[in-house]
């Protein structure tokens, strides 16, 4: 059995959810994918996919060597490019994720002048405001903001983002800047629904100290929580990059900058670094670069 091309149809299945639609990508037969797919769950004396005649499912055993499989392919890869002429040239697919407004403001850009330097390089970029699970959706790259859990992936870190409240001139104007934290309990807050409570955090005497908050608006997207703060609905707390337009055009401000609460670490996480292609290391090289450092430049924050 020729295990490469064995592996190659296994994740061709994996990632069209078909055997029908692998053999049409694959340029083969239905029966060729079928046997293929045969014969290597008998190899590894393991059944890979769960097969009905409407779907198919990834089994654990199939999940866990999907992975393996995408690995010993893209070393491969990495091998025969090296023999090639102009291997100095990277070349090959990278798929990264990133929450969506930081991507869209700072991953997407340095993304994009990677490829215009890399042009062999495939990038396919996925934003979500969510964790994913890498090595189930054969994701390469992530960029994470927030403590990260306990995995199997490498994090490099690249700084931290700040937490602020923030408010409108207007709203100052008529109501106050709040000095303490506390002041925020009877002065109107714009919400998120995506918090885990109604109450917000702050850092007073080196102590974590919570303050309940309210408000006659509540959003589950930042975007227009954003907005509101600025036509002067309310306070709002926000991560700083979230508001940086508004912080630079003047339409917010930010107060009690002496009580937030610590930085929220941003890391780039992949697979283990002995398993990375070239390719992918030169891109989590050059997102380091683009993105680490001082990351005050996430946010100007005009005094």
């Amino acid at each position: 059995m020729d295990t490469l091309r064995a592996m190659t149809v296994f994740i061709e299945i994996a990632e069209q959810g078909s055997l029908t639609a692998a053999a049409r990508v694959l340029d083969c037969s239905l029966p060729a994918v079928v046997r293929t797919l045969a014969a290597l769950e008998s190899h590894l004396g393991v059944r890979l996919m769960n097969r009905t005649t409407r779907r198919i499912a990834l089994t654990d055993e199939g999940r866990s060597y999907l992975e393996n499989c995408r690995h010993v392919l893209s070393a491969v890869q990495d091998a025969e490019d090296a023999l090639k002429e102009g291997a100095s040239e990277p070349s090959g697919p990278i798929v990264l994720t990133a929450p969506v407004q930081f991507g869209q403001m700072y991953v997407a850009p340095a993304v994009t002048r990677f490829a215009l330097r890399h042009p062999r390089v495939k990038l396919r970029v996925l934003l979500y405001d969510r964790v994913v699970n890498m090595l189930e959706e054969g994701i390469d790259v992530g960029v994470r903001i927030g403590a990260l859990e306990d995995s199997g992936l490498i994090a490099r870190p690249l700084g931290t983002i700040r937490r602020i409240v923030v408010g409108s001139p207007d709203l100052i104007a008529a109501r106050g800047e709040p000095r303490q934290p506390d002041a925020l309990r009877g002065a109107p807050c714009v919400r998120f629904s995506g918090a885990s409570s109604p109450a917000w955090s702050f850092l007073i005497n080196g102590r974590s100290v919570t303050v309940p908050v309210a408000g006659n608006l509540e959003f589950n997207h930042i975007a227009p929580a954003v907005d509101a703060c600025a036509a002067g609905a309310g306070f709002g707390l926000f991560l700083c990059y979230q508001v940086r337009p508004q912080l630079e055009q003047g339409t917010l401000r930010v107060v009690l900058r002496d009580f937030e609460p610590p930085p929220r670490p941003v890391h780039i996480v992949y697979p283990h670094a002995r398993l990375l292609p070239g390719r992918t290391r030169l891109l989590v090289d050059w997102l380091a670069r683009e993105l680490g450092g001082d990351t005050a430049a996430f946010a100007p924050d005009p005094a």
